[in-house]
């Protein structure tokens, strides 16, 4: 349970920094809301700024999505991006990973080859994925930038995290709208060649760096039918859904994505993240203790 103390104090110190201000949802002016059907319209759950000095939580925002990136792991915090069946088109698969140039140039800017496959077997793993952006063939393209991949084992890249990804776009086709956010956490994941905690990078560029392999991957999808002042629409009853799935070969034996639903507090614990944390603390504490059955 998220309690109001831990929240009032969540973002303290991203307000004495960064002049950023977090308050309660009914005694925040509209100008510190984030417009509606974009990624952070519920809340910045871990604070993330565009400062250089955010090295391991640092904001990039994009039409497609938003993401917090650790430049010191390589990978991002977490993905946020709005899903309805506007996003959902023809376009096939752009499938051109690259570095993103809208890093710092004082960051490592990763690349397609440092992950490095044939030794270290982990997927570029998409966190919002190549399926939601098929509108446009430059929306598809920009979720094949660097920042948005997580090594993922194959068995959860392409069966159970591909599986869920499916059933999002399936509600979205159906008349909903969703505001989804996904991440890693953890160290050390399985993939077909071995367990291993990070890749290290070989070019000279990146000497001395690696990427993390984490051992967690998750997600969660606010559910609300098509509409509008999707604010003032989430109550107790909304749909939540959250799971916590393990970086591992083989995870699939043990169920499907359903196996490894979980509550919004329980990423919560494992994350440090604080979602939703512009929702009225009734509505927020019910929806974050849930967990989702079809």
């Amino acid at each position: 349970m998220i309690f109001a103390m831990k929240k009032l104090l969540f973002c303290l110190i991203s307000v004495l920094a960064f002049f950023s201000i977090y308050a309660q949802t009914e005694n925040v002016p509209s100008d510190f809301l984030s417009s509606e059907n974009t990624a952070l319209y519920f809340g910045n759950p871990s604070c993330a700024v565009s400062d250089l000095s955010a090295k391991e939580n640092y904001l990039i925002e994009k039409p497609q999505f938003t993401l917090s990136y650790n430049a010191q792991k390589l990978i991002p915090n977490w993905v946020s991006w709005h899903l309805s069946s506007v996003d959902i088109g023809e376009c096939g698969r752009s499938n051109d990973f690259r570095p993103d140039s809208q890093l710092p140039g004082e960051f490592y800017k990763v690349k397609k080859s440092d992950y490095q496959f044939k030794k270290y077997g982990f997927d570029r793993g998409h966190v919002c994925p190549s399926a939601d952006r098929t509108d446009s063939q430059e929306n598809n393209s920009v979720t094949f930038l660097m920042t948005n991949m997580i090594p993922q084992s194959p068995d959860l890249n392409r069966i159970v995290w591909k599986d869920l990804e499916s059933y999002e776009r399936e509600l979205a086709r159906q008349g909903n709208e969703l505001y989804i956010i996904a991440g890693q956490s953890g160290t050390g994941g399985t993939s077909a060649t071995g367990t291993f905690t990070k890749i290290p990078l070989l070019s000279q560029s990146g000497a001395g760096k690696s990427i993390t392999v984490p051992a967690y991957c998750w997600k969660i999808l606010l559910v609300l039918p098509e509409g509008e002042n999707d604010f003032s629409r989430v109550t107790a009853q909304t749909t939540i859904i959250a799971v916590y799935m393990p970086n591992i070969q083989g995870l699939q034996h043990k169920g499907s994505w359903q196996h490894y639903l979980c509550s919004v507090d329980y990423i919560e614990e494992q994350t440090g993240c604080n979602f939703f944390h512009l929702l009225p603390d009734d509505i927020e504490d019910l929806l974050e203790a849930k967990v989702f059955s079809e």
